[in-house]
């Protein structure tokens, strides 16, 4: 690749962009570029992450990031991509929201390099409505606000149609941009491609306040393979970054499970491996797609990303000792036990190992563990004093034994 605005095309993420001179200043470095996330939950989930993956990619092309949390238009919340209004939640909520993403916003970013995180409750809460309309309401007209696609499509729902709060909610994004040029030199908006037509109000609003030159650039959806999309409103259908909410097993097998008709797109959104190995998934998934190589190197990467190597590889072990059991043995051998049991100091693995019949003696069980050949969800152990408590359960609520290469038992816990 020859630079950054053509790596990202490559990767398709570029849906739209403000002036023919931004691809050149990508590649030259330099800017100063954000990204908006509104708190409306303690955590931030995938659709998020490729936003913030965005973020990474650029700092690490030598732009400055910013990431900003909505601690003020989270009060407000965005009425893009929605077909009714949002629950308002209180301050006090907010900041409970904004402590809980903040970790997850530094885990990918590289803010002793420059990188920052800033709220713009630090300057919304503070601003006067009287000196907000007079500052920024009248450079705008209701036609331009209302000839926008995000404001267009509610006022066409007859049933929920649009609050004024949420028909504001671009001016404050306008005055986001417009703060952030003024305190930390930020000359370049990106987002999702809802996002178009406030992004562009803000590149406005610098302009006629302040007679510079500001950028926009926006990125496609991502998108499940049914077509809708990534959100915290569709319950139970998202995978959380928190791994109290959403396992670092269950983001993995999410990602082992996506579609053949999105994981080419998946892998150039969220990973960082080259274009030859991606080039090389996207044909596995053509000649072989039962192997889903594409999607099993796509839950690697992501997982990873997120939680960690060991988390992720840790993850790939238990997905593969599910499948390898039942490959091998058809219906494994198996036995259930109370979920109790794994509570406190939980089960000795010696113990267990004798009590479902895969060694004879505890000397045997001992012999094998410390000789490697005991696994624990696909995973060796050389610990004879291990035991088994409820950190190793699979998001299916099952441990799964094995010994040497053939020898399986799956242990389920209710």
């Amino acid at each position: 690749m020859s630079g950054l605005f053509e790596e990202l095309s490559w990767r398709g993420l570029v849906h739209q962009f403000t002036d023919p001179a931004l691809p050149e200043l990508l590649d030259s470095g330099g800017l100063t570029v954000y990204i908006g996330f509104d708190p409306t939950a303690d955590s931030l989930h995938i659709g998020h992450l490729f936003q913030m993956c965005n973020l990474r990619r650029l700092q690490q092309a030598g732009h400055r990031p910013i990431a900003l949390a909505g601690g003020g238009t989270g009060m407000i919340g965005d009425p893009s991509g929605r077909t009714e209004e949002r629950s308002l939640l209180s301050r006090e909520q907010l900041q409970t929201n904004l402590a809980g993403i903040r970790k997850q916003l530094e885990t990918l970013l590289d803010f002793d390099a420059g990188a920052l995180l800033v709220d713009n409750g630090d300057w919304l809460w503070s601003v006067g409505l009287l000196e907000f309309l007079r500052d920024v309401g009248k450079y705008f007209t209701v036609n331009q606000m209302v000839a926008k696609e995000s404001v267009r499509a509610r006022l066409e729902e007859r049933e929920h149609g649009i609050s004024y709060t949420e028909f504001t909610y671009m001016l404050l994004q306008a005055y986001d941009f417009l703060q952030l040029f003024e305190k930390h030199d930020c000359v370049l908006q990106m987002g999702a491609s809802d996002q178009w037509g406030n992004i562009v109000m803000g590149v406005d609003l610098i302009r006629r306040l302040r007679g510079e030159a500001a950028y926009g650039l926006t990125t496609p959806l991502v998108l499940r393979a049914d077509g809708t999309k990534f959100g915290k409103s569709d319950t139970g259908l998202n995978v959380w970054l928190d791994p109290a909410r959403t396992s670092p097993y269950e983001m993995f097998q999410f990602f082992v499970r996506c579609a053949d008709s999105v994981v080419g797109q998946y892998l150039r959104f969220y990973t960082w491996l080259p274009r030859e190995r991606i080039e090389e998934l996207d044909a596995a998934v053509a000649r072989h797609p039962e192997r889903r190589e594409a999607q099993r190197a796509l839950a690697l990467e992501v997982t990873a990303l997120v939680h960690g190597r060991e988390e992720a590889e840790r993850a790939d072990e238990a997905a593969r000792a599910l499948f390898e059991s039942g490959r091998a043995a058809g219906d494994a051998p198996s036995t259930t036990r109370p979920l109790a049991t794994l509570r406190g100091d939980g089960l000795s693995l010696v113990d267990v190992l004798v009590d479902v019949d895969l060694v004879g003696s505890k000397s045997a069980a001992r012999r094998d563990v410390t000789g490697g050949g005991v696994y624990v969800n696909g995973r060796r152990q050389e610990d004879v004093d291990r035991r088994l408590t409820e950190s190793d359960l699979t998001d299916e609520g099952t441990i799964v034994l094995r010994r040497g290469k053939k020898h399986y038992h799956v242990l389920r816990f209710v």
